[in-house]
């Protein structure tokens, strides 16, 4: 298996991101969301979305089917002036494990390497999320924010300091 990370550009791209970010929230947030959500977050929504912020989003490529992606940019959080964001990644269940989530953070990070810190949200209770943060370096900094996903839920922000890599 050869994996390529490249950044999102034709309408394959585009389709296959809609399905992973579909398909990756109902392997990973079964339990952790509200049911009724998830059932109501169909694969044409997505690939509204996908088609609609198609900007600074790297897909990672098994031969021509994306398996998984990230997006990147500046954090929008004015107390976090000068700070980068990843705003989501995700990748499929069966490739979980294959250092694919690893090399788009990477690819990522490089990205945003105009700034010194990056952060991070993530939902309360996602251990295998936060258990891959941790290990690529983000720790969280006590700041909690509660979003509507049908029913309310808590995101967590971690924050990696670059210098730290």
């Amino acid at each position: 298996m050869s994996i390529d990370i490249k950044p999102m550009e034709s309408d394959d791209e585009i389709r296959g991101k809609a399905y992973v970010h579909w398909k990756a929230w109902q392997e990973a947030y079964a339990g952790l969301v509200d049911q009724a959500y998830l059932e109501n977050l169909t694969l044409e929504k997505c690939t509204d979305i996908a088609f609609r912020w198609p900007d600074n989003l790297l897909v990672a490529k098994d031969g021509q089917k994306v398996v998984g992606f990230v997006g990147y940019g500046t954090c929008g959080d004015d107390a976090l002036p000068e700070t980068g964001e990843i705003f989501s990644i995700y990748i499929l269940q069966e490739y979980y494990d294959k250092k694919i989530g690893y090399a788009l953070m990477s690819a990522a990070v490089e990205k945003l390497s105009a700034y010194k810190k990056i952060a991070v949200w993530v939902l309360e209770g996602n251990r295998r999320a936060i258990k891959f943060y941790e290990r690529y370096g983000f720790r969280f900094d006590g700041t909690r924010k509660q979003i509507m996903l049908g029913t309310e839920n808590v995101e967590v922000r971690m924050i990696l300091d670059v210098d730290d890599i």
